[in-house]
């Protein structure tokens, strides 16, 4: 069962972004998965096993730098690039803290959105 679809999961409390990505992502190709929550996220990607991982900071519960730590430390996991996303104003520090492989500050506009995920998946 091949797909030429590239999957994306993003990991995001606010359902706005959640559409928004959403939206304009599978626009461009991608198989969009959304969670809400970060709880039993090994099990939630391991499911999916996507191309690129979009994490917030503040997901719930444990937040995006315990769930991005969990997913590097899964064997069958580590070499997905996450795509850490944020508000916050030391957002690189909670990135490289986390593991993750790059960063978008929050609010991004839809370029930089897809200059990042592109950067990634090129990688």
């Amino acid at each position: 069962m091949s797909t030429s679809h590239k999957k994306i999961v993003i990991f995001d409390d606010d359902e706005d972004i959640l559409s928004i990505c959403s939206y304009i992502l599978e626009e461009q190709g991608w198989e969009v998965h959304t969670f809400s929550d970060c709880n039993n996220i090994v099990e939630k990607v391991s499911g999916i096993l996507p191309d690129v991982i979009m994490m917030d900071n503040w997901i719930p519960d444990s937040g995006g730098i315990v769930a991005t730590q969990t997913l590097k430390k899964t064997e069958t996991l580590k070499e997905i690039p996450v795509i850490y996303f944020s508000a916050n104003s030391d957002i690189q520090i909670l990135a490289n803290h986390a593991g993750a492989q790059s960063y978008l500050a929050k609010p991004f506009d839809l370029e930089d959105l897809e200059k990042v995920i592109n950067r990634v998946i090129a990688a």
